[in-house]
């Protein structure tokens, strides 16, 4: 059963936004901050994987250092999940929002802590250890 709650993040990060948004479209960056192996680009249609495919989906709107729509899917799942990630400039660093519905409703909490503990916290203390 699918669920309508969304999930939604919001992190400061004291970097600015052009790494932000590397953080999230170059492979080479994902992998050092902990989500690689992975194959991603900032291309719209790029289909991509992460964690060495346990997460894949496809590249359906993109706004260079602003704006990230991507379908995620995560296991099993029969029809895809819909991730935003929204960038803002602000001063001493960048605004980065996060957005996800359609998470399979079993799978919500855990989908939900997951972003803090493998994704966005990692990503976080990778950009401002730099």
């Amino acid at each position: 059963m699918d669920t309508k709650k969304p999930i939604t993040k919001d992190y400061f990060i004291k970097a600015p936004t052009l790494e932000v948004w590397k953080a999230l479209v170059n492979q080479k960056y994902i992998e050092n901050w902990g989500g690689g192996p992975a194959k991603m680009d900032d291309k719209i249609d790029t289909k991509f994987s992460l964690w060495g495919g346990d997460i894949h989906g496809k590249n359906i709107e993109v706004v260079t250092n602003k704006k990230l729509v991507q379908e995620w899917y995560g296991g099993d799942w029969q029809k895809p999940s819909i991730l935003t990630f929204k960038l803002e400039e602000e001063k001493d660093g960048t605004r980065l929002t996060l957005f996800q519905t359609d998470v399979p409703e079993e799978e919500l909490n855990d989908i939900d802590a997951g972003w803090d503990d493998y994704y966005l916290g990692p990503l976080k203390e990778y950009l401002e250890g730099k």
